[in-house]
């Protein structure tokens, strides 16, 4: 229990930058995270067993293909460019740190009920902290050295208000699948009461990947709890599904009968769709477009010169020159985990990291578990514009899906847990 606590502290502390422990330069988010390892391997000391399974697998045989790609880069980088070793250290280190947190929470035994409490501890942690926040946001309570605010964007406890968009992304699926799969009432309550403060924040930080991902993912989730809906078996059909199945027949012709008038509304549409965009799709959208853009195809210019092998941790772009408004570190990342692994570890290791995350798609597929794919989409559409693979909150999301279970395994589980306490 209690390292299950440390742990989903660790998780959760990981976008809180601006909190850093008085008279060192590490965050708490580091320490939770070192601390927990360390408890992990004094319980497999102490005669601890670990557990093989298609999770820890998947995982092993990632990280060593990354590992090697990675390790070539760093060689291609060492003759044929300057490496910047300070922020090389600071990815081989997190790399490190995301290798043992992986490789052990999947590892333990009953894996997929350990995930689910640290998920719950995630949650409650979370929600605490946004709820704290919130209260920042309107003045109502003030933090010694926190700046709240970056520009007219709220980045709450993070340097990044894109930092904090991407936990708000991740937090707000994850607790819809724990309040979605759990049997207590206050437990849902919980996790659905939840969303409110993540939602909110994720608006206040008006970053449009976080925009994009939680009208997709809403709309992936609702299509497919609407498909397991009418697709349910052993029940007796019922009114309202056939209710429901005959709308949905009949959306069909009603869209085709509706398509001349709706494209008579595209431009208020696009209209509409601009005014949720930060700026309302200005000049900071635009300002933004034009810096993403430049950074990617200097990213590929820089991964294909390598000859797709990469050039090893840490960022390798020169600072670009559409900064007019932004103050920016040198060398400079392309602020995406495709391109920005491609420039670290070439082609193999985006493969790698495209099939891990395919596989964890697939796995929550399987398990039926709506939320779990709507958790991976999210990764999916917020790693495109955003590096997002050194955030902890990922692999745990990651670590979630790889162990689902269905519904029926997990009843089962449960059950021959009882049974082996009775016979006890």
């Amino acid at each position: 229990m209690i390292r299950d606590a440390i742990l989903a502290c660790g998780i959760v502390m990981s976008y809180a930058t601006q909190l850093v422990i008085p008279g060192l330069s590490t965050g708490y988010a580091e320490l939770f995270l070192t601390l927990w390892i360390a408890l992990s391997v004094g319980r497999l000391l102490a005669g601890g067993r670990l557990e093989s399974s298609p999770a820890l697998t998947r995982f092993t045989i990632f990280w060593l293909i990354l590992a090697l790609a990675v390790g070539i880069g760093a060689i291609v980088g060492y003759f044929t460019t300057v490496l910047v070793l300070d922020p090389l250290l600071h990815d081989t280190f997190a790399y490190i740190l995301l290798i043992a947190i992986t490789c052990l929470t999947v590892a333990e035994p009953d894996a997929a009920q350990r995930l689910r409490r640290i998920g719950w501890w995630v949650v409650a942690i979370a929600t605490a902290g946004f709820i704290w926040q919130v209260g920042l946001a309107w003045g109502w309570v003030h933090q010694f050295g926190i700046d709240p605010w970056y520009w007219d964007r709220f980045c709450g406890w993070s340097d990044n208000p894109n930092q904090l968009a991407l936990y708000c992304a991740l937090f707000g699926p994850l607790a819809l699948h724990l309040a979605m799969t759990t049997d207590g009432r206050w437990g849902r309550l919980l996790g659905l009461c939840s969303l409110i403060p993540t939602f909110y924040l994720g608006r206040l930080t008006k970053s449009d990947t976080y925009l994009y991902a939680t009208i997709l993912t809403c709309l992936i989730f609702l299509g497919l709890r609407g498909r397991n809906w009418l697709m349910s078996k052993g029940e007796k059909p019922r009114l309202s599904r056939q209710i429901g199945l005959v709308f949905l027949i009949g959306c069909v012709p009603l869209a085709m009968a509706m398509t001349p008038y709706a494209l008579t509304e595209v431009s208020s549409a696009a209209e509409f769709a601009k005014s949720l965009t930060k700026d309302k799709g200005g000049d900071a959208t635009a300002e933004t477009a034009a810096l993403r853009l430049f950074l990617w195809s200097e990213a590929l210019d820089k991964g294909v010169r390598s000859g797709s092998l990469g050039l090893g941790p840490g960022p390798h772009l020169e600072r670009p020159p559409i900064t007019d408004l932004q103050f920016l570190p040198r060398p400079f990342e392309a602020h995406s985990t495709i391109l920005d692994l491609y420039t670290q570890g070439g082609l193999v290791a985006v493969l790698a990291l495209a099939w891990i995350v395919t596989c964890a798609a697939l796995a929550a597929w399987r398990a039926r578990s709506d939320a779990l794919v709507a958790l991976a989409v999210s990764i999916a559409v917020f790693g495109i514009p955003h590096l997002i693979i050194r955030h902890p909150i990922v692999w745990f999301a990651l670590s979630l899906c790889l162990v689902a279970r269905t519904p029926q395994a997990a009843r089962l589980h449960h059950l021959s847990e009882d049974t082996t306490l009775c016979v006890r």
